[in-house]
């Protein structure tokens, strides 16, 4: 009996194992495909059981999806202290070493929120919104300070030195000018609301590239994908825009100097180290937040 009574707490203390095992999957597989709101409330309902008491990384994608939600205007209608929630559980979780050591474990994933909440502050600061963006700033600098910047993988294209035709009139041939052009601000540093060579984001930098040749586009990069010719990734061409989305609206845009039909490479500005060439499709966070492909060259 005693034997009996002995295999069969193995038995269940296994299986409790496993259906933590299957939930804390779920957390990561629905955080890596976006799905911020069922993570949001699936993290909820695994922090009130108490099989989980001994586990953090409920709290951590809680925390996270958090964070991203807190950008959706909709969502935080109902949630107005969403941000500040996330500090303090965010804050709560370096205070542990548990808490530390999953921080350590899902580095990829926060750094990836590091960056997605630096071009929100951006973005904030383009629509004029100070006071919001100096929130996410102080943020970051508090908790994300320490979290290195996304990694970048820039392919080896060489640069030519060209300026902007005197007369410009649109051909084919064009796209190959205005590709050699962006590339000579290459290395330019990256300014919040820059929209010049002593420093750009986003879309102050695909803005003024095009605008030398006498296209004009919208300010912010959302205003640029919701005005451009949109475009399948097959059809897109050198000078051809790419718009990406973190899950709370367009927020980065970059400018194609890849072959049509080739694999998409982008010159952008970095956040964290200005103007740079970037493969898309070697990017692990570029690539899962393609929004789509415009132009304003046809």
């Amino acid at each position: 009996m005693k034997r009996f009574l002995i295999v069969a707490a193995y038995l269940l203390l296994s299986i409790s194992a496993n259906a933590q095992n299957i939930e804390i999957s779920r957390l990561e597989m629905y955080y890596a495909q976006g799905h911020y709101a069922k993570v949001f409330k699936q993290s909820g309902k695994i922090l009130d059981k108490p099989e989980y008491d001994d586990s953090s990384i409920p709290a951590f994608y809680r925390a996270l999806s958090t964070f991203q939600l807190s950008g959706n205007k909709k969502w935080t209608k109902s949630r107005p202290h969403a941000l500040n929630d996330a500090k303090e559980m965010y804050a709560k979780l370096l205070k542990t070493s548990d808490g530390q050591e999953i921080i350590e474990n899902h580095m990829e994933e926060v750094m990836a929120l590091k960056q997605d909440l630096i071009m929100r502050a951006e973005d904030l600061k383009t629509e004029g919104r100070g006071s919001d963006a100096e929130k996410i700033t102080e943020i970051l600098s508090e908790l994300f300070d320490y979290i290195p910047a996304v990694e970048e993988v820039k392919p080896d294209i060489p640069v030519k030195p060209v300026e902007p035709s005197k007369e410009f009139t649109f051909n084919a041939g064009n796209r190959q000018e205005i590709v050699d052009y962006a590339k000579t601000q290459l290395g330019k540093p990256y300014v919040s609301a820059g929209t010049t060579p002593a420093g750009f984001d986003c879309s102050g930098f695909t803005s003024y590239v095009l605008g030398a040749y006498k296209v004009e586009l919208p300010r912010r990069s959302a205003d640029q994908y919701a005005q451009s010719i949109k475009l399948k990734e097959n059809k897109v061409q050198k000078g051809d825009l790419v718009f990406f989305d973190n899950g709370n609206g367009v927020n980065h845009v970059g400018i194609i100097v890849s072959e049509q039909g080739q694999p998409p490479v982008m010159i952008h500005a970095s956040t964290s180290k200005g103007i740079i060439v970037t493969d898309i499709k070697s990017s692990e966070y570029w690539n899962k937040r393609v929004k789509g492909y415009g132009t304003f060259l046809n």
